[in-house]
């Protein structure tokens, strides 16, 4: 009990970190569940591939997303449903592009991709990403803008995330499968 009393001080002294964990457990979690949803069992799980989800996610992603939530936060200091719809469109144009760029670009790049092949992949998977994101990310976001206080908002957005991710493992999971295919024609 003293551990978890400690615990909870230090994650509300240092908000981030709530993010940090959350997200490093609901992005690996996330590329499980849409490896699973493809069709592999558990001893032919990418492990890899989770691992660079749960980096990605805890790393890059949650301190990003932290920085975003506190600069809007300056930027529009009200709770209510019009600020927190501004705050989300808003997103969707600035924050929202900056994140599918940098996932699908080190998502390449931790696969081994060169810089090129890693941009390619980005020129294919943005706008079918950035489409599907601002219907999701719109609605959630101006929920989390508007109701959620500003500590828990990046655990609230990691839990969305877990949906969110699930697409995103399978965008990237497509660039994967066409390199397959590609190969294979080469071979025969």
């Amino acid at each position: 009990m003293i551990v978890l009393s400690k615990f909870r001080a230090f994650t509300s002294k240092y908000p981030i970190i709530r993010g940090i964990l959350s997200y490093g457990a609901i992005w690996p979690v996330s590329n499980v569940i849409q490896q699973t949803m493809a069709g592999k069992q558990f001893d032919s799980l990418d492990w890899n591939q989770v691992a660079q989800f749960a980096f990605f996610g805890s790393f890059y992603v949650a301190p990003s997303l932290y920085a975003w939530v506190r600069i809007s936060s300056v930027i529009w200091p009200q709770n209510n449903f019009k600020t927190g719809v501004i705050k989300a469109v808003v997103e969707q144009f600035t924050f929202g592009p900056f994140a599918i760029t940098s996932f699908h670009f080190w998502m390449s790049i931790m696969d081994g991709k060169t810089f090129d092949e890693s941009v390619d992949a980005v020129r294919q998977k943005f706008f079918p990403t950035w489409k599907v994101g601002m219907c999701y990310w719109a609605v959630l976001q101006s929920i989390n803008f508007t109701w959620i206080s500003e500590k828990n908002r990046v655990p609230f957005v990691s839990c969305c995330s877990l949906v969110w991710c699930c697409f995103l493992s399978y965008m990237h999971q497509l660039q994967l499968k066409q390199k397959e295919k590609e190969l294979t024609k080469l071979a025969l």
